[in-house]
């Protein structure tokens, strides 16, 4: 084949379009690259400049075609390198919608894999613009799990507050790492050796942060009969640790024998026998299991092998682990809930999801979103009205300042409450405890008699309150982690 050349406009914008496909699709990056491949103007939707966007790219594309250059061997070296990667995001993006409705087909067929109606025609684009047909099923796949992680990611993750927007691109970076490029040559197949830890308080979204990630992992493609060869329901099961007596919790996680203990009567097969080979393990509450487990534990993090009770033989985990904990940062850092060598094994990433009350404080907006997938989780159907009827009843009976100290756990049941009898109370203490504090603040200006070390002080430990760290207080206060926290133990000597 006659080798060809991108000349140099035809280099600039394709090596965008390679940038873009890469970029983070939680990321400002990618919506600023989109932008610029549509030739748009920042003030433009982001949707709008990613639909945009695709139809240029397939613009572009088509001259290709009628030039007789529409093909990746046409190219050698960085050219071949760059149009592989555009040939790829033309084909991903023409299959969208498609791949959202397998998705959602799939949930409904539930753990039958079921038959993939576009994949010959997908296929068939990749093979006319060049592609092997070893790579062409392996991009298959993989563009199916890219479009998984981000439908799971977008759509059960409700929230832009910039905290809401860290934790996205974190969760998309924890499934394929910050480069799709690595992540596509070495990766793909060896993600089970990054076990990930999730922390945050009771009732944030810790589950639902899971099953995004464990549901988004590389699942083959079975090209003899036109489906995966599993589905994504069954690629994700979590565990929670602290429902179990200790006598019955190594049972659960690793199975036992028929005799090992009393009341065994038949083998059991544990939750790291039932994990799928493509699938991931929620250990939840983990912060809460004694210290000989935590070594059985790290045997499986560090050999992926286990031993049933009852028995000395060898079992195989392929699975990934990810672990959940309210226990706070700063207890895990300093030794005070996990053994030290468990810890380094555990935590290949550690990822934060943020209390409701510190997405509110970002943006208020949010707690109208929220309410707004929450009711229609409940009812099946978009409702203004029911929307501000609930937001009626926060405002007068918890005030806007309430710390939603269940978080969205809490939010959820105080829809249900304001549903079925107009009407929620909320945790009240919690809310007078910071309202008076405020009160004492603005009493203070009002009379002109507080000092500034102690506004400032009381301040932060308000801030504090809400935030649950000295890290975001300072970012909020502009001030360094330290005098933050020099701050906040001044005030409660003063107290």
């Amino acid at each position: 084949m006659k080798k060809a050349i991108l000349t140099f406009e035809e280099r600039h914008f394709f090596r965008t379009v390679y940038n873009a496909a890469f970029a983070n699709p939680f990321s400002d990056l990618r919506e600023k690259l989109d932008i610029k491949i549509a030739g748009l103007f920042p003030s433009v939707s982001r949707r709008k400049s990613k639909d945009l966007c695709i139809k240029e790219v397939d613009r572009r594309i088509k001259d290709l075609e009628r030039q007789g250059r529409a093909d990746i061997n046409a190219f050698h070296d960085e050219d071949r390198k760059i149009i592989t990667i555009v040939f790829l995001f033309d084909i991903f993006h023409k299959f969208r919608d498609s791949f959202d409705l397998l998705i959602k087909n799939q949930i409904k067929a539930q753990d039958t894999s079921i038959r993939v109606p576009f994949a010959q025609k997908a296929m068939q684009m990749l093979h006319a613009k060049g592609f092997e047909d070893k790579s062409i099923l392996h991009y298959f796949a993989l563009s199916y799990q890219l479009r998984r992680a981000f439908y799971f990611i977008s759509s059960s993750l409700v929230g832009s507050s910039p905290c809401m927007k860290t934790l996205k691109k974190h969760l998309w970076y924890n499934v394929f790492t910050y480069n799709i490029d690595h992540y596509n040559q070495f990766l793909w197949n060896k993600m089970e050796d990054f076990s990930t830890l999730l922390l945050g308080e009771t009732g944030t979204g810790k589950g639902t942060a899971a099953k995004a990630v464990g549901r988004s992992g590389y699942i083959p493609f079975d090209e003899k009969k036109q489906c995966f060869t599993q589905s994504f329901t069954r690629a994700f099961s979590s565990l929670n640790l602290s429902q179990y007596p200790e006598s019955l919790l190594e049972s659960e996680l690793f199975g036992h024998t028929k005799g090992a203990f009393t009341g065994a009567v038949d083998d059991y097969q544990g939750v790291f026998d039932r994990c799928s080979p493509h699938g991931s393990i929620l250990l939840d509450e983990i912060g809460e299991i004694p210290n000989h487990v935590q070594i059985k534990l790290l045997r499986v993090l560090q050999e992926r092998s286990f031993s049933p009770v009852g028995t000395h033989e060898t079992s195989r985990f392929n699975g990934r682990v990810i672990a959940a904990t309210n226990r706070p940062k700063n207890d895990i850092i300093d030794g005070k809930v996990f053994r030290d060598d468990f810890y380094y094994r555990l935590c290949s990433d550690i990822i934060e999801v943020p209390p409701l009350r510190t997405r509110i404080m970002e943006k208020p907006s949010e707690l109208d979103d929220l309410l707004d997938f929450t009711i229609q989780k409940m009812t099946g159907t978009h409702s203004e009205k029911l929307i501000l009827k609930v937001k009626r009843i926060i405002d007068r009976r918890l005030g806007k300042d309430y710390q939603w100290p269940g978080n969205v756990r809490e939010l959820e049941q105080c829809v249900r409450s304001v549903l079925l009898r107009r009407d929620y109370n909320g945790k009240q203490k919690d809310r007078t405890k910071n309202l008076s504090l405020a009160q004492e603040l603005i009493q203070g200006i009002i009379d002109q008699n507080i000092l500034v070390s102690s506004l400032v002080s009381g301040y932060c430990r308000l801030l504090y309150d809400n935030a649950g760290t000295y890290e975001k207080v300072a970012k909020l206060t502009g001030l360094d982690r330290r005098t933050i926290k020099k701050h906040i133990i001044n005030f409660k000597k003063e107290k």
